[in-house]
């Protein structure tokens, strides 16, 4: 039996965040411990389409937890989580419906490490103005930075051509003064 269609029969062919009966995909739960049924939803294209995209959350939409968050499918517990703690900043409910939650240790984990990782992801760099920057962009370095490690000293006006991203949104990588390097994107300038 497919996961879909275990996902199927466990909703009854709704969305087990809205129970909505239209539209319906699998969803596989971010940072799950594994890849099987029990880390996966059946979403709406609404739900699915406002999980992925924080900027088009409608809070009324999601007044929907106050019933799905009672599944006792971890990974709907997880999701109603997840919304209720991205709704907690703008919505009072969704806050009272977060405190009133209540989640085994290892649920709690999980459903945190998946905020960890969306926030992570939102997080983009940035340089000293506040420019973004991407993979490939010149920098120039706006202080002496010591380099850890060694006696070098990267000097003011150090260019550094086809910057890297790295995992940390903090932090490029590219050759400065003959040396890759690691740099604090804050103490760059976009050329």
């Amino acid at each position: 039996m497919t996961i879909e269609n275990i996902l199927k029969q466990r909703s009854e062919s709704k969305c087990e965040l809205c129970s909505s009966d239209s539209n319906l995909s699998v969803y596989e739960v971010p940072a799950s411990p594994d890849q099987t049924a029990g880390c996966c939803v059946m979403v709406c294209d609404t739900c699915r389409g406002q999980i992925e995209d924080a900027d088009t959350v409608e809070a009324n939409h999601w007044r929907c937890l106050n019933d799905s968050m009672w599944s006792q499918t971890p990974a709907v517990q997880i999701m109603a989580y997840r919304m209720l703690n991205r709704l907690a900043a703008s919505e009072s409910w969704a806050q009272d419906l977060k405190d009133m939650m209540y989640m085994e240790e290892d649920m709690v984990e999980w459903a945190e490490k998946g905020i960890a990782l969306e926030e992570l992801e939102s997080i983009q760099t940035v340089d000293v103005n506040g420019t973004p920057l991407q993979a490939g962009d010149n920098v120039t370095v706006i202080k002496d930075l010591p380099v850890k490690g060694s006696s070098l000293v990267v000097k003011q006006g150090t260019a550094v051509r086809g910057i890297r991203l790295n995992d940390n949104p903090l932090h490029i990588s590219g050759k400065a003064a003959g040396t890759t390097m690691v740099l604090i994107a804050a103490y760059c300038k976009k050329m």
